[in-house]
């Protein structure tokens, strides 16, 4: 039997605020545990929550940024349920009128386009973390009510290819709009995974799980495409509906599997009700205005880079992967290198060496420093096996004054037109024979006038050494 797989994914994506959601804590990651603490995040008797303003705004760009209903009246909701580092024992969240209503996103996969509808997006705090050690745990709270904007989609995904490719974009329109760094390593940018499956041609949704805090795009993948194969399985071997049931899992990323961590619960067991601490949320006109200048979106940025710099689809679409990325090449333009050498230096010559745990943020490389590179290049003071040398010098020095080492190396290019006609003129009068064959139409032989001029004269300009044979030999 055929299999249809069908995902749904909430995104929780931690907002760029300097304080959290209902309180003046600051959001600061990596602090000693329990420093970023008041009465107000420890949900201590008597305190009471204040709304973000900033955090609001973030939401509402977002709204903007995939087309989606922006609520401007909402209410915020009590989330019950008992969990060690949710200290209230409830969470502050949206549940009947949240910010962000309906919208969507394109996706590419291959070469299919499709469009992946998002259900929602509310803003809520998030919860602290419980540190596991030995025999014992701890709850650092430094965490608990950071502004989270939760997104849910639509279970319109069918392939784990396509949850990732949605992942992606959904991450690089967050980082472009500058709402979230969506540091993933530091659980800025997680998820939870709705997996289930059905016979294919069959239209009722069946029991689904919930695999819960995946940060990894890799891992995400894994664990979408074991839980698959399990629940396929289950079904070809009869005990579907005993074993498939409805749960939350966790994904066990030495394993390679899936495990069960608690019964999923329905939002009647979470006991919403409106939050009496705080006012229904109504959003001002004039803010609701000020969000809709967005920045260039990651998709506009690709039409842009292919459509008015004539770079290749498939090199424009690594130089948008992510905003440091298009930052650098965009200042390296701006600082008048050339586009095509910007990109191939950018995307080869400069990814191309970075191994392991370097890459752009901490190479050493600046755009500055690349462009000047290229500029050289661009203005024929250095040949591209001279700047190859270079750059390795500049990873290696973390010194971006390529004036330096080209004089340092002694790797600038002859461009004097007197000394490299001289050259031109000897190696000429030395193969005569050659000449005649070349004005009788053997134009190839301009490949070993060049080389001989080039083998006499170190250093210089091929580009110059050609312009001038060619005159020349006329």
């Amino acid at each position: 039997m055929d299999f249809e797989t069908i995902i749904g994914l909430e995104v929780h994506v931690q907002l760029s605020t300097k304080t959290k959601i209902f309180c003046s804590c600051a959001t600061s990651f990596g602090e000693n545990a329990n420093t970023n603490v008041c009465p107000t995040c420890l949900g201590l008797p008597g305190a009471l929550p204040v709304l973000n303003k900033e955090a609001l705004k973030k939401a509402i760009l977002f709204g903007n940024a995939i087309n989606a209903q922006i609520n401007q009246d909402s209410i915020f909701a009590r989330k019950n349920y008992f969990y060690p580092d949710l200290p209230k024992a409830y969470q502050i969240s949206q549940f009947e009128r949240p910010i962000v209503g309906k919208g969507s996103i394109n996706i590419e996969v291959g070469d299919t386009n499709k469009t992946i509808n998002i259900t929602r997006a509310h803003l809520e705090e998030d919860a602290g973390k419980n540190i596991h050690q030995d025999n014992y745990s701890q709850v650092d709270l430094n965490r608990a009510c950071t502004p989270l904007l939760e997104i849910v989609s639509e279970p319109d995904m069918r392939s784990s290819n396509e949850a990732i490719a949605y992942l992606k974009k959904l991450h690089s329109i967050v980082r472009f709009i500058e709402i979230s760094d969506a540091n993933m390593q530091e659980g800025s940018f997680r998820c939870d995974a709705n997996v289930s499956i059905r016979p294919k041609g069959d239209s009722n949704f069946y029991t689904r799980v919930e695999i819960k805090n995946l940060n990894s795009f890799k891992f995400i993948q894994k664990a979408i495409d074991y839980e698959v194969e399990r629940q396929i399985q289950a079904w070809e071997d009869g005990v579907y509906k005993s074993e498939i049931v409805q749960e939350t899992r966790l994904f066990d990323t030495q394993k390679g599997t899936t495990r069960s961590m608690r019964n999923k619960e329905e939002s009647a067991d979470y006991r919403y009700f409106s939050d009496p601490d705080l006012l229904r949320v109504h959003i001002p006109q004039d803010l609701l205005d000020s969000c809709k200048n967005l920045p260039e979106l990651p998709d506009e940025k690709l039409n842009r880079f292919v459509n008015e710099l004539n770079i290749k689809k498939d090199d424009a679409k690594i130089l948008i992967s992510s905003l440091e990325m298009a930052r650098f090449f965009e200042d390296m333009l701006s600082f008048g290198a050339s586009i095509k050498n910007s990109s191939s230096w950018l995307l080869v010559e400069l990814l191309g060496k970075l191994k392991g745990e370097v890459n752009l943020n901490n190479c050493g490389i600046t755009s500055l420093g690349l462009a000047t590179l290229v500029k050289r290049i661009d203005e024929g003071k250095i040949s591209g096996k001279s700047a190859k040398e270079i750059l390795d010098a500049m990873l290696e020095s973390k010194n971006n004054d390529v004036d330096h080492f080209i004089k340092s190396l002694g790797l600038e290019q002859v461009n004097d037109d007197g000394a490299i006609i001289k050259v031109v003129d000897e190696v000429i009068n030395a193969n005569s024979d050659k000449v005649e064959e070349y004005k009788n139409g053997k134009e190839k032989l301009l490949g070993f006038f060049v080389g001989q001029v080039l083998k006499n004269l170190k250093g210089v300009n091929p580009a110059k050494v050609n312009e001038i044979l060619k005159e020349k030999l006329k």
